[in-house]
């Protein structure tokens, strides 16, 4: 089975429950839809996990918005990171002080390093993936990319700003061929955001006081803590 996880944030009491309730199988896959980091309180704890996670399963981890501020933030150049200065307004001061960024005589920058572990789990994080009839993003698409009938031609042309941050086409009909599975835009209510066949959002504001959630597929349970 192929379970998808979403926004997680630093919550990684919620993580390890989950992980604990899920019926996995030594053959299943996670799909996680990024967003580990940030305003929750154990963001090194999560993606430790993570990286320990994958050792035992099939994983694929998407790129957030979140961790592609912390990584322009801390000068990494590549078309997929930017809003490092947004950064520290979005909750990135939780995500330092748990790597102990301000426990330092100096705390900036310059001197600061992840553990090689984590950057290169960081640098690994994928924009998108397609898999049997769904395709899981981050965020979303642009509304032009939605009309497309080709899946494939339609990420070559989505701009990163839309897979990391499109709040407004995630719920569209589409012409895509597949059901988008994506996180980053809680409900009110932090319910999941059903809206077959098109799309299923999964980020039900775990770091808000919602539920951590994840869905199996192909038959859609939903599973929260």
């Amino acid at each position: 089975m192929l379970y998808a996880v979403g926004d997680i944030h630093g919550e990684l009491e919620k993580l390890e429950e989950l992980l604990e309730y899920l019926p996995l199988q030594p053959t299943d896959r996670l799909v996680f839809l990024g967003d580990y980091i940030d305003r929750g309180p154990d963001a090194f704890g999560v993606v430790a996990r993570l990286i320990e996670l994958q050792k035992e399963y099939r994983c694929v981890f998407l790129l957030g918005n979140h961790e592609s501020m912390l990584l322009d933030f801390l000068g990494w150049n590549d078309d997929a990171y930017l809003g490092g200065d947004a950064f520290l307004m979005n909750g990135g001061d939780r995500t330092l002080a748990s790597y102990g960024y301000f426990d330092r005589e100096q705390p900036d920058r310059a001197g600061f390093d992840l553990p090689k572990e984590h950057e290169e789990f960081l640098l690994s994080l994928k924009l998108h993936h397609l898999e049997a009839d769904y395709l899981f993003v981050h965020a979303g698409l642009d509304r032009a990319e939605l009309a497309c009938d080709d899946v494939e031609y339609a990420l070559r042309r989505s701009r990163v700003e839309d897979l990391l941050w499109n709040r407004t086409t995630a719920e569209f009909p589409h012409r895509l061929g597949v059901t988008l599975i994506y996180g980053h835009t809680p409900s009110e209510d932090f319910s999941v955001r059903m809206n077959p066949p098109f799309s299923i959002g999964i980020d039900t504001g775990a770091v808000y006081g919602g539920p951590l959630t994840a869905i199996r597929l192909p038959d859609e349970k939903i599973f929260q803590v």
